[in-house]
């Protein structure tokens, strides 16, 4: 294996091993034989605290003698004309610490000629209908991006288990989807969303905001809320939200939907407004709208621009009385 390409700014301070190369990865992953203790957490870098999340995850499940990776690398096959890939934030130095901190083992950061070495892949994976909706209606091309990396990913770090935040709802149901059609040999582990103090759900992008835009953007995050609340069920059931209850239950779709929909009406006025690009209440497999008789797992959807920022958010409901 070849030496610490990265140590520890102060003495006491966790670290991590970068590599940058797949022979340098390799020589790490044949040092370590302890089966079904490896877990990976792919980014693109520009690490906060939902990512570490990840992370932490990760270093629980496989315990102190497990193996966490953690890869960091802007996949331009996922970004469309017009998007954000060259103002994409790199901080790999600040990205380090957070993983360690976190309790990462290795940083896989490698450079789009280390993953991509023949240029654009001619063969990629294809999200088919799953893929088109939503995000993919948004974004042409990305789930197929998206979903060619993560495969590229997963053979290059050989994981038992992968993880991978619910916030990227669609995201998620897609990776899953792939490893369960093409019997990819890892398990897929969806991870709570984080969010900020006053409920703006974590992101990279959250960075590009001003105050002002800030302040329309919560309007995400109330909105599901507003939608969440509109159709609880209390009985049985702790506080919304609580962390006893990983799923609110939740009686109709029809009112989880108008109070959504009525916060974000009112952010579209507001200044600077809220572009919404869509509602949805889907059901997580296919991400399909469900019908007003759905009963069952469901996840409640937005995705919209203030300013030049697009966001998306997301919280997961249980529709009817008992589970």
């Amino acid at each position: 294996m070849s030496p610490r390409l990265w140590t520890k700014a102060l003495p006491g301070e966790p670290d991590v091993e970068l590599f940058r190369h797949r022979p340098d990865l390799d020589a790490a992953l044949a040092h370590f034989a302890v089966p079904g203790r490896t877990a990976v957490v792919m980014t693109m870098g520009a690490l906060h605290d939902g990512h570490a999340s990840l992370i932490r995850a990760a270093r629980a499940r496989v315990g102190a003698k497990g193996m966490v990776t953690v890869t960091v690398f802007v996949n331009p096959l996922q970004f469309g004309a017009g998007e954000d890939l060259d103002r994409y934030p790199r901080t790999l130095d600040a990205d380090l610490k957070v993983a360690a901190e976190a309790g990462a083992d290795i940083v896989f950061a490698p450079t789009g000629e280390e993953v991509y070495p023949h240029g654009e892949p001619g063969v990629r994976i294809t999200a088919g209908t799953l893929g088109e909706r939503y995000e993919g209606a948004s974004r042409p091309g990305h789930f197929d991006g998206m979903l060619t990396v993560v495969a590229k990913l997963l053979h290059l770090t050989r994981p038992d288990i992968a993880f991978f935040g619910e916030k990227d709802a669609q995201q998620l149901s897609l990776v899953r989807r792939m490893v369960r059609d093409l019997n990819f040999p890892v398990e897929i582990v969806g991870v709570p969303t984080v969010r900020e103090g006053d409920g703006l759900a974590l992101s990279s992008r959250n960075r590009y905001l001003t105050a002002q835009e800030r302040d329309t953007a919560l309007a995400l995050s109330r909105a599901l809320f507003a939608g969440r609340d509109a159709g609880l069920l209390a009985a049985g059931e702790g506080p919304a939200g609580s962390e006893e209850h990983e799923l609110i239950r939740v009686a109709s779709p029809a009112a989880v939907r108008s109070a959504a929909r009525a916060v974000l009406d009112e952010a579209a006025g507001l200044e600077p407004p809220l572009v919404l690009d869509y509602l949805a209440l889907v059901d997580p497999c296919d991400f399909t709208e469900v019908p007003d008789g759905h009963t069952g797992e469901a996840v409640l959807a937005v995705a919209a621009k203030v300013g030049a920022t697009r966001l998306i958010d997301n919280i997961r409901l249980w529709i009817g009385a008992a589970r």
